[in-house]
């Protein structure tokens, strides 16, 4: 057993690019350089996943990096199956690191004969060895509740507060955030808070599920400029739509902040073609080649706030401290400035 326990991080292949910016700047924190545990995960030829650590890891502080995205079956099993690698290579602790945790939009049943999937998911992970969670904007803070370990539940709106007071700061006085839904409230409350903006809401009504039939705006949004956040973005048909919503109502410009861009089916196309000045997402689930050449959609970093939140874990410190701007601004310096 190692006389100093190091953090030690492992990548499944849902989001390297995030995993490896992750290292890096926990390189640059420490002092350091910390280094991807070489591994490798494959597929046999029948699609069954398969985990080779090449490295000692006994005793070990070990930290998965892994989004459960699309394909999020496959994403799922291979972070179990690399929890249950270490785990039988005797690390001392495992602590999985989900930028994106799938299945979060199934957190209780809507009607009769229908799973709550993220409790399963909840149940599955900790019965392969893991004995914590990190993750970002969960779709609903009940699942916390769901598991039976620590879970530490980070939120992007600091990073996106920076990120405005950066882009609007000339017209700091016009901005006005909008949630798309009722349910959104919470979220885009605590973002108005932290740029001490008004706040507005979306009414949405459906006839069925996937289907918007009306649509309000709550709140006076003529000759502001809308911030519409919420935690996931999707085809983006409700996203655009509110945008269209709000613009015929007096909005001068619509821009969105999402925590997790899933960008499924035709959702790029949609937001190029909409209305919205900006749709600006994190990079918690790795772009693919059509969002990142979306002239209207910019990628936000989460590895410095990641990287901290590791550290803080490892060494036994505040990882709540993570949702003050105080602390997170020196972390994102360099990111916003001039």
């Amino acid at each position: 057993m190692p006389t100093v326990i190091e953090p030690k991080l492992i990548a499944g292949n849902s989001n390297l690019p995030l995993a490896s910016a992750i290292a890096r700047r926990m390189s640059m924190h420490r002092g350091m350089t910390v280094d991807l545990v070489n591994a490798r995960v494959e597929r046999f030829n029948d699609g069954e996943i398969f985990v080779e650590v090449f490295e000692n890891v006994r005793g070990e502080d070990m930290f998965i990096i892994q989004s459960t995205s699309n394909p999020a079956n496959d994403n799922l099993m291979e972070l179990l199956i690399i929890a249950d690698a270490l785990r039988r290579s005797s690390a001392q602790r495992v602590t999985a690191v989900i930028p994106y945790f799938g299945y979060a939009r199934q957190d209780r049943r809507t009607k009769a004969r229908t799973p709550i999937s993220a409790k399963l998911v909840a149940n599955m992970l900790v019965e392969a060895g893991i004995a914590r969670v990190l993750t970002m904007d969960l779709h609903a803070a009940q699942i916390q509740g769901f598991f039976d370990i620590p879970v530490d539940n980070l939120y992007a709106s600091p990073i996106f507060a920076l990120d405005i007071k950066h882009q609007f700061k000339d017209s700091m006085a016009d901005l006005m955030v909008v949630s798309p839904d009722v349910g959104g409230v919470a979220r885009a409350r605590e973002l108005a808070k932290r740029i001490n903006a008004p706040l507005a809401i979306v009414d949405k009504r459906r006839e069925k599920p996937g289907e918007v039939a009306d649509m309000t705006v709550i709140g006076e949004v003529a000759g502001k400029k809308c911030i519409i956040v919420d935690d996931m973005v999707d085809t983006a048909g409700t996203l655009c739509k509110a945008a269209d919503l709000l613009m015929s109502s007096g909005a001068t410009e619509v821009h969105a902040y999402i925590s997790h861009g899933v960008l499924s089916g035709p959702a790029v196309e949609r937001v190029s073609k909409s209305v919205m000045k900006s749709l600006v997402i994190t990079d918690s689930i790795a772009a693919p080649d059509p969002v990142k050449a979306c002239k209207n959609i910019r990628i936000l970093p989460t590895a410095p706030m990641f990287a901290q939140a590791t550290l803080n874990i490892w060494n036994g410190t505040s990882v709540s401290s993570l949702f003050e701007t105080d602390t997170l601004e020196p972390i994102y310096e360099g990111f916003f400035k001039g």
